[in-house]
């Protein structure tokens, strides 16, 4: 990690730690937007770290939003960062203006409407079209409350007519953000197992002592590192010039493997208190079971990327390995 994005991560740690504790967990969760953290996310700048300078943004990379919803992810931070970081990319990108207020992302639903992540609190939401993307204001619209088993908002927006694209970069700019915060949050979970495991006792021994336990935990540990690995370099190859749906695949299909095992081994290890609302465990399993579903299950990018291999045919299956190696 360079000294930059160590001074980013080091930011993100300090605000997320000032800024969130159980009183604004729980009334996020009620509802209630949490507006100082937002306003010290904005002050900071990390919802525009995607942005260039001439944008009033930071002028950075994908590899340092990495860092920033690594951290977001790790303290399941409940605000629509991953969502306006994205949002910002595909509006510079597109060159369309970037407008004033929260951000958020506009995926087509079933029967008509978009769904958008904390549309109840966004300003504008970013939506596919011909040209990669176009903003839509959710001024006056009509928005139906929903929220997923994390308890974030997920909201649907009626009378929004969205275009049949085949380049949907909006799906795979959020797929990619939510493999990010998959890794952080993953990696918290990870965390609190082994400081469980070495603190409980039982039969006069730490629990972290069985060797049933340390296989699990090595297992999660393994999946974490995969995870983290997948996600930085799909991060890195867009920084490169590499198309987005490709990293998106591969780091969401990684990722949300890996949240599904460490979930399942996190409350294997912990029993009976993970599951209790007031540990954190539970702001981080939740999370990881939507995220996971979130602009596409693992099983539907790997469908997408097996059509891909197919189409391009056997030849260039090992140079398409090769090459991004």
């Amino acid at each position: 990690m360079t000294d930059e994005r160590a001074l980013i991560a080091e930011t993100c740690d300090r605000l997320f730690a000032e800024q969130l504790d159980e009183t604004v967990f729980a009334a996020a969760e009620t509802g209630i937007f949490p507006q100082r953290l937002w306003d010290a996310i904005t002050d900071n700048g990390l919802d525009r770290i995607l942005m260039p300078d001439d944008r009033d943004g930071s002028g950075l990379g994908w590899e340092d939003a990495h860092v920033v919803l690594l951290a977001a992810g790790r303290h399941a931070a409940p605000v629509p960062l991953a969502e306006a970081i994205a949002a910002g990319w595909l509006l510079c990108r597109a060159g369309v203006e970037i407008p004033d207020g929260i951000l958020s992302l506009g995926t087509p639903m079933v029967g008509g409407g978009i769904e958008v992540p904390w549309g109840r609190h966004a300003a504008h939401a970013v939506v596919a079209d011909a040209d990669g993307a176009r903003c839509i204001s959710l001024e006056g619209a009509e928005i139906m409350h929903d929220r997923n088993i994390g308890r974030e908002p997920r909201d649907s927006v009626a009378g929004v007519d969205i275009p049949a694209v085949a380049d949907d970069s909006v799906w795979a700019a959020g797929a990619l953000t939510r493999a990010c915060q998959m890794v952080g949050a993953a990696a918290a979970t990870l965390d609190l197992c082994v400081d469980y495991a070495n603190a409980r006792v039982q039969f006069g021994r730490p629990i972290g002592r069985f060797q049933a336990i340390q296989q699990q935990l090595a297992v999660m540990a393994s999946e974490v590192a995969a995870d983290g690995v997948a996600a930085r370099d799909a991060c890195r190859a867009v920084d490169a010039g590499g198309d987005i749906h490709l990293a998106a695949a591969s780091a969401k299909i990684r990722s949300g493997e890996a949240a599904g095992k460490a979930a399942n081994i996190a409350h294997q290890v912990h029993g009976a208190i993970g599951f209790t609302y007031e540990y954190r465990l539970s702001h981080l399993t939740r999370r990881l079971w939507a995220w996971r579903s979130e602009f596409g299950a693992e099983s539907e990018w790997a469908g997408w990327l097996g059509a891909q291999v197919i189409a391009r045919g056997a030849d260039r299956l090992w140079p398409d390995l090769t090459d991004r190696a």
